[in-house]
């Protein structure tokens, strides 16, 4: 089996981060190309993708999502470096998510969980923030550096 390749996501890859994301239970509501940036694919076909909603120096990592038959293999990981580095790239400092269930998982990647209250404005406005994720959605930052 092949190593995993990440690319920038295109206008293609709609219909399938659709479907990746509904199968896994996330929200699609607002989902536009714009707001995915990085998808990974391994023979031939998309084992998961990453999404990200840039404002000035902060970002919301959305969208994070592999295949059932890619899991357990490090690829969400490595979605979530290279995000964190194209992020930084593009002068986002710091990313903030909401997740349901996987606080444990992003903890170990370095975020930690925030009280909603502590939001900056620009992550409460988003409709992920304000409508699509639940009041009990956990909120977590990390603050990127090189």
């Amino acid at each position: 089996m092949d190593e995993p390749t990440l690319r920038a996501a295109v206008g293609e890859d709609m219909a399938l981060a659709r479907q990746l994301l509904s199968e896994a239970g996330l929200p699609i509501g607002d989902l536009a190309v714009e707001r995915l940036a990085l998808v990974a694919e391994q023979n031939g076909a998309v084992a998961g993708l990453i999404g990200l909603e840039r404002f000035d120096g902060l970002g919301l990592l959305r969208s994070l999502v592999v295949s059932k038959d890619h899991r357990r293999g490090g690829l969400g990981k490595s979605l979530v470096g290279a995000l964190e580095r194209l992020a930084l790239d593009s002068n986002v400092t710091e990313l903030w998510l909401l997740t349901i269930d996987a606080d444990a998982w992003f903890a170990r990647l370095g975020y930690e969980v925030q009280a909603r209250e502590l939001a900056p404005v620009e992550i409460r406005a988003t409709e992920e923030f304000s409508s699509l994720c639940p009041d009990d959605a956990v909120l977590m930052r990390k603050i990127l550096t090189n």
